[in-house]
């Protein structure tokens, strides 16, 4: 079968470019990262009870804050779909936290019933959805700080999300299944036998045609929006899935599981565009939601967390010497193989001439 030119043009790309950096940001395991909606900032969440802001500068992260006030594990943060300045994380000490880089201070702190252990924020901005241990997710009004409806279920919750047009929430649980509610009813739609063990993570591609699911049957799957079919499944990884990311343009997605490297394939059809290596299993990943970088925490080397030596580090990993350097006809053949209409943003890359 022939490649295409889109697959071609983007191997060679990240042949030629791709290398990681790492850059310490904890002190234990990080669990969570996350840009922000204008991709200036990427936020991590830690063991260490902390979040961490650090600030995209040209071809390297600079740190800005730490965030400390979690009694727990932070296992997961989010950031408001646009407004820049907010995120929020989620901890095992039963509450949430709101979060203000301008201030760098908590603006809110919100009781929940368990230990918390996902979080998203709806597209319009307006609700907060909290999962815990105990299968309940909660609905926290994003201005009020209150609870707006509180949902008990019967199968083991693992991640959550609204669809892009915030009429419908999504669960993928441990039966295989994705459950579909409406919104803001919360009725029950539909629920989908997506997988034959755990379906543990979804995630929405930018455009609106797709989402994804990973498994414990080391699958990901790739699901029509409109439709609610599955059109197409990758399998190249051998571990259970942790984590997906679709790249900002909705042509790439990222997977990662306890195999030693991050999978990047091509949505439409399945190929595989190259693999991150890594030195331990990778539970977090997030692209850029402007540009091709690929933010991402790994396991501690020795699968376990010893407080007497350095951990909590975080790799970015992306061709960066479209950020390096105002070289004309690479940027120009970048932006013709990815249909960008604009040149890249000035302050991650000197202003073109």
């Amino acid at each position: 079968m022939a490649v295409s030119p889109y697959v071609q043009a983007m191997q060679e790309l990240f042949r030629a470019n791709t290398r990681s950096r790492e850059f310490p940001a904890h002190g234990a395991k990080v669990h969570s990262v996350a840009w922000s909606c204008c991709g200036r900032r990427l936020a991590s969440g830690s063991f260490d009870k902390t979040a961490s802001v650090f600030l995209l500068e040209k071809d390297r992260l600079v740190k800005e804050n730490n965030y400390r006030g979690h009694g727990d594990s932070v296992d997961q943060l989010c950031w408001h779909p646009s407004n820049p300045d907010l995120f929020v994380t989620a901890s095992g000490d039963k509450t949430i936290r709101i979060w203000d880089v301008r201030t760098t201070k908590c603006i809110a702190t919100v009781n929940t019933k368990g230990e918390n252990i996902n979080i998203c924020w709806s597209p319009d901005g307006q609700t907060i959805a909290v999962g815990n241990k105990d299968d309940v997710v909660t609905f926290i009004d994003a201005k009020t700080h209150r609870s707006k409806a509180e949902e008990q279920f019967k199968f083991e919750v693992n991640e959550i999300s609204w669809n892009n047009d915030n009429n419908m929430f999504f669960l993928t649980n441990g039966n295989g299944c994705i459950n579909i509610l409406s919104y803001p009813e919360l009725k029950p739609i539909q629920s989908i036998n997506a997988h034959p063990s755990n379906c543990i993570c979804i995630k929405f591609d930018p455009m609106g045609k797709y989402f994804a699911t990973g498994s414990a049957d080391a699958l990901v799957s790739l699901w029509d929006v409109d439709e609610l079919v599955c059109v197409r499944c990758f399998s190249r990884l051998d571990w259970p899935v942790r984590t997906l990311s679709f790249s900002h343009d909705g042509k790439m997605l990222a997977s990662a599981s306890e195999d030693h490297f991050i999978d990047i394939a091509e949505v439409e059809t399945g190929e595989k565009l190259w693999e991150v290596q890594c030195e331990s299993p990778t539970f977090t990943v997030a692209w850029h939601p402007k540009r091709p970088l690929l933010a991402f925490a790994c396991d501690d080397k020795d699968g376990k967390y010893d407080s007497s030596r350095e951990a909590g580090t975080l790799a970015v990993s992306c061709s960066w010497e479209l950020y390096k350097k105002p070289h004309a006809p690479l940027l120009e053949w970048w932006n013709a193989v990815t249909h960008q209409k604009q040149p890249l943003d000035p302050w991650v890359s000197p202003v073109i001439q």
